[in-house]
């Protein structure tokens, strides 16, 4: 028997109603899901006043990992960086999706946006996707005069599983000492493998954007036959130990999904540890609501708060 749960936004419940559901996840569906194109970044590119170059880094093993960089034409000063986490499950998606998100503050702040293109379960697993967008940002910290970036100013964000890897990738940073993060920006994010809580068993079962199932499926195909004492806490930041000492943080999540519990423990969390973090659950939000739907009323505000949130971490200390 299912659980009752909290009703989807009616205007958000409309658009929904008009989407085709998406069946089981499968590996022969995964991989129908892969076909399907990219992001057309040009098209969201254009009328903006950005440059867009491509580089490849080295990874951990020596693999290239690539990251698509997009920086304002018109810069006088050291810019912000936003590093960017895409989502997908851990199994889909590219370092263009969901790129109209943090597109947005590179025209609203002049930041200088990177996005990672780190490899894929379950052709990798374990703690291979959140070394390889380590790696990255480890290349931006050391590039950062010559991207223009101000090394001061580095925020990592994502959405869903880039979420997830956005906090496992801040957690690494802290325990190695390098590079400096100002901020992390979790996106309603992906963070617990175990799937405890209320809101995991309320969505499971029947038809949604990320069910219960589909995050089983999610985890298992990064974590294979690992056991829970086995998993780390820079896979599945939910079960790290200690949360102190972190940045300031931005942790969002819809009432009406999944990691809803997950995060709102992440974020009580960071305060029991004595760290800095600003929560927002916004009513009746599915997963994934304001990349599906951006111009709802629910999906603007969300997207305006976080943006709030972020011009005043950005703000120099010479303007406070």
């Amino acid at each position: 028997m299912s659980l009752t749960r909290p009703d989807t936004d009616p205007e958000l419940s409309a658009l929904l109603a008009e989407i085709q559901p998406m069946p089981p996840l499968s590996l022969e569906l995964l991989a129908k899901l892969r076909r399907l194109p990219s992001t057309p970044v040009d098209t969201l590119l254009d009328g903006r006043t950005a440059e867009h170059r491509e580089v490849a880094v080295p990874g951990p093993d020596g693999t290239r990992i690539p990251l698509s960089i997009f920086s304002p034409a018109d810069r006088s000063t050291a810019a912000p960086c936003v590093y960017w986490v895409h989502g997908g499950g851990m199994i889909m998606g590219d370092r263009f999706s969901q790129i109209d998100i943090p597109l947005e503050w590179l025209d609203r702040f002049g930041a200088v946006v990177i996005s990672v293109d780190y490899r894929l379960a379950p052709e990798s697993t374990g703690t291979t996707l959140v070394d390889d967008c380590y790696a990255g940002l480890l290349w931006v910290a050391a590039h950062a005069d010559e991207l223009g970036i101000d090394p001061a100013r580095i925020v990592v964000a994502g959405t869903s599983a880039g979420g997830g890897l956005a906090a496992g990738v801040t957690l690494m940073a802290r325990d190695l000492g390098t590079p400096a993060i100002a901020a992390q920006m979790l996106i309603y994010p992906m963070l617990d493998h175990r799937n405890i809580t209320t809101s995991s068993r309320q969505y499971s079962g029947g038809q949604g954007v990320w069910t219960r199932e589909m995050n089983e499926f999610g985890w298992r195909a990064v974590l294979g036959d690992l056991t829970d004492d086995q998993v780390s806490g820079y896979v599945s930041p939910a079960v790290a130990e200690d949360l102190s000492g972190l940045p300031t943080t931005y942790i969002d999540a819809g009432t009406a999904e999944v990691f809803r519990d997950e995060d709102v423990e992440y974020a009580s969390r960071i305060w029991a540890a004595g760290g800095q973090a600003e929560l927002h659950i916004w009513a009746g939000g599915f997963h994934g609501f304001d990349a599906l739907f951006p111009r709802t009323r629910v999906s603007a505000a969300a997207r305006r708060t976080r943006g709030d949130w972020l011009a005043r971490v950005l703000s120099p200390a010479s303007d406070g």
